[in-house]
Parts: C-alpha cells; sequence; structure tokens
C-alpha cells in the first residue's frame, strides 16, 4: 500500500504541471475483461473468468505532437475460476469448482501516443497506442462456502497495482475502440492453508467508450 500512496502522489504532481495548453476531454467507458490468476505454483487448475469494466476515463493530449496522458475511475471485475475439489486438502473442507471474482476500483494512469498526422485521415479514423500503471483498491468479493464453520479459503489484498499496455483506434475524434492486457505487479490473492501461496492478476480487456 506504501507503493500505491507514492505512485498516487507521482500522478498528482504530474497532472498539477499539465500546460494550460493540453487539450482535455472526458468519455464514459464500458468493456468485458477476461481474468486470470496466475499462481506461484500449480496447486489446483485454474482457468479464465469473464468478468465487466464501466467507468469514466479522461484523455489529456498536447496539442500536434500525438502525447498525452489518460486517467480514470472504473469498476473492475477480475479473478478467476478455481477447481478446490482437485486437492484433498480443500476438498475435504466441502469446496470444489468456485469462482473467484475481485471487486475494484481502479484508477488508470497511461502515458498515451495518437497518430494526428495522417493527412486528414485522422478526421475518420486515427489508431493510439497507450501504457502505465493501474492502481486498484478492492472493495468486495466473491463469497466461497464450504462445510459449516469452514472458512473462506483465500484470503484477499486491499488494492493491486497493475503494468497494462494497450492500443486501438479513434474513429470520427469520437469513438475509441481498444484492447488492453494488464500484469499484476504485487499480490492479490494468497490461500489461507499454504500461507506462501498466492496470485498475481492478468487481464484483457476490450473496451468501448465516446468522447464529449
Amino acid at each position: 500500500m506504501k507503493l500505491n500512496r507514492a505512485l498516487l502522489l507521482i500522478l498528482l504532481a504530474i497532472v498539477a504541471v499539465m500546460p494550460a495548453a493540453a487539450q482535455f476531454r472526458y468519455s464514459p467507458l464500458v468493456g468485458v475483461t477476461i481474468s486470470d490468476l496466475k499462481f506461484k505454483q500449480d496447486i489446483f487448475p485454474v482457468s479464465k473468468a469473464v468478468g465487466a469494466q464501466a467507468g469514466v476515463i479522461g484523455e489529456m493530449m498536447f496539442s500536434g505532437i500525438g502525447f498525452g496522458l489518460d486517467l480514470g475511475l472504473l469498476y473492475n471485475q477480475m479473478g478467476a475460476n478455481t477447481n478446490l475439489g482437485d486437492r484433498k486438502i480443500w476438498s475435504s473442507d466441502g469446496f470444489g469448482k468456485e469462482h473467484v471474482m475481485l471487486h475494484t476500483l481502479q484508477i488508470p494512469l497511461h502515458l498515451r501516443f495518437k497518430w494526428t498526422r495522417l493527412e486528414g485521415l485522422e478526421d475518420y479514423v486515427a489508431p493510439f497506442i497507450y501504457g502505465g500503471p493501474d492502481f486498484a483498491l478492492c472493495f468486495a468479493h466473491s463469497k466461497i462456502k464450504g462445510n459449516p464453520g469452514v472458512k473462506n479459503p483465500f484470503k484477499y489484498a486491499g488494492g493491486d497495482v497493475g503494468l497494462t499496455f494497450g492500443g486501438g483506434f479513434e474513429l470520427f475524434k469520437r469513438w475509441q475502440l481498444s484492447v488492453q492486457y494488464t500484469w499484476g505487479m504485487s499480490y492479490l490473492v494468497r490461500t489461507r492453508k499454504l500461507d506462501n501461496m498466492s496470485a498475481r492478476n492478468r487481464q484483457l480487456a476490450i473496451r468501448l467508450n465516446y468522447f464529449f
């Protein structure tokens, strides 16, 4: 969490010194996510889970050079499908195929580049790429029930830091369709019975937004 606070302070400092000449606009965003949990070891079968992403993002671009920033506030789902019943250590507690999903508030801070000098073609379609950190605050998670009196087999982190890279196309200077991939840099989930068994988030997102 100290890392989260330090990076957020850097974010505020960057935004504070942005030149007044930068062009800012905002957009609602919706997306579909495909998430996975990467454990240190193969302790039970894990498969990808489909989730959702929605919120508001802002784009701040420097006129004429194609570089800028994007940041926002998003509701994001990440997790995986797990088969705890494949191992006796958990099947004896009544666990089987369990859907592990975390609900987070996500703050992205990305550098981006947009091709804006395409002999007029950019008025209709303009490719762009972006990348940078994502900060997530976990506020809820799915409930997993086993035998009476048995606790949830997982412990969940209060937050997550990820590194994202993505790209897409801007259509008619308003619509943006993008695909991005996020590598979790901090541990998101830990097992209770095996304290050193932890997992990081991996997530693919397909997103659509419209700028006002």
